[in-house]
């Protein structure tokens, strides 16, 4: 393994999957990690966008959450099996029973973000599709049920809360560096080298 190979599966795993709730920073974190990495990054839903035609919150809208929630298992799926390099997928994807376990034994990054630095951080008015009605109230529930899932699946569990992303990329970048044999001591094993 090499410096800018660190974690990558001998099929193409990613060397990192990062999850957590909407706000948690999963693109612009997972974007500097791979710009360090040297590696590739993909964000689920704009592969989910570019498959459809049109933005996530208009696949909610138009089709409704249960087609969305057919395409993101299907690109996850996909993604988790053969992307190499840095993957942040959508904050609901780990509900489906079937991504949960493709990423069993993954090393799965959870971007661990309070419901303060949640609601500021999605501004509460940005296109976020899950968040219409009283967004507060729903983002609280959102956690609520999220949480512990995030928690259960993470390799490595990162605070994001008064952080800067270039921080946060930073701690992940040297955690998934050769030679670190383990994450926080939750969730999965990680894969082996």
């Amino acid at each position: 393994m090499t410096a800018a190979d660190p974690g990558r599966g001998a099929h193409g795993q990613p060397a990192a999957i990062l999850i957590g709730p909407p706000g948690a920073g999963k693109t612009t974190v997972g974007a500097l990690v791979a710009a360090r990495l040297g590696l590739d990054f993909v964000d689920a839903d704009v592969v989910i966008e570019e498959a459809a035609g049109k933005p996530v919150g208009d696949i909610f809208v138009q089709d409704g959450e249960e087609a969305f929630r057919a395409l993101e298992r299907a690109i996850s799926a996909r993604l988790i099996g053969g992307h190499p390099g840095v993957l942040a997928l959508g904050g609901g994807a780990i509900l489906d029973p079937g991504t949960r376990d493709l990423l069993a034994g993954q090393r799965v990054v959870y971007l661990e973000t309070g419901f303060t630095s949640a609601v500021h951080r999605t501004g509460l008015d940005a296109p976020r599709p899950l968040l219409l009605g009283n967004p507060r109230a729903r983002m609280k529930t959102l956690l609520e049920e999220r949480l512990p899932v995030y928690a259960s699946l993470a390799w490595i569990t990162v605070p994001t809360d008064d952080r800067e992303p270039k921080d946060i990329a930073d701690e992940i970048a040297a955690r998934l560096a050769p030679g670190t044999s383990s994450g926080n001591g939750h969730g999965p094993a990680a894969p082996q080298p």
